[in-house]
């Protein structure tokens, strides 16, 4: 039985329009970072100075430098906050009590896409999901799941969280 296709497997012209498709395809489907590309791991690497210093050590200091001065974090339980606002509240909540919160990057889940003007990378989208534990009966325990999405804009060559989305918080169930 003939195929409907038969009359087009030799022709240059569906091989030609074939091969586009797949350059087009190519273009769209890599737009991801690789894992072990220069830009993810350095957003790797500010996630976990974020969170492993700020949230997880209160270790402010750390994280005061890589946030830009026009940050806006946006939290879909606790509302807007820019940067003086949002290290006050890590200051008062989460580091009030030391040692009873902790945040982790569940594993697989963090992507990262450059942004670029004119071919130059001026900035990434990073994003992921994230589980928070808390201190009870002397242990900590994952009480919740999130995601989250991050804007980082170079700003004279260093990277700068300007913008966050946390959202989509949950009770963490197994």
């Amino acid at each position: 039985m003939k195929s409907l296709l038969d009359p087009f497997k030799d022709s240059v012209l569906i091989k030609i329009i074939m091969a586009i498709l797949m350059f087009l395809f190519s273009l769209f489907s890599n737009a991801q970072e690789s894992k072990n590309s220069e830009l993810y791991q350095i957003l790797k690497s500010k996630d976990s100075t974020i969170f492993e210093n700020a949230f997880n050590n209160c270790n402010l200091k750390k994280l005061e430098p890589i946030i830009s001065d026009n940050f806006e974090f946006y939290h879909d339980i606790g509302g807007i906050q820019n940067k003086e606002q949002f290290l006050e509240a890590v200051k008062n909540n989460i580091c009030s009590k030391p040692d009873n919160h902790a945040r982790n990057l569940v594993e697989n889940s963090l992507e990262v896409f450059s942004m670029k003007k004119k071919g130059q990378l001026y900035g990434a989208i990073q994003k992921g999901k994230h589980t928070f534990q808390e201190k009870q009966n002397g242990k900590l325990t994952t009480v919740g799941i999130a995601d989250f999405t991050h804007l980082w804009i170079l700003e004279n060559k260093i990277w700068k969280l300007k913008r966050v989305l946390s959202y989509n918080h949950k009770p963490y169930s197994y």
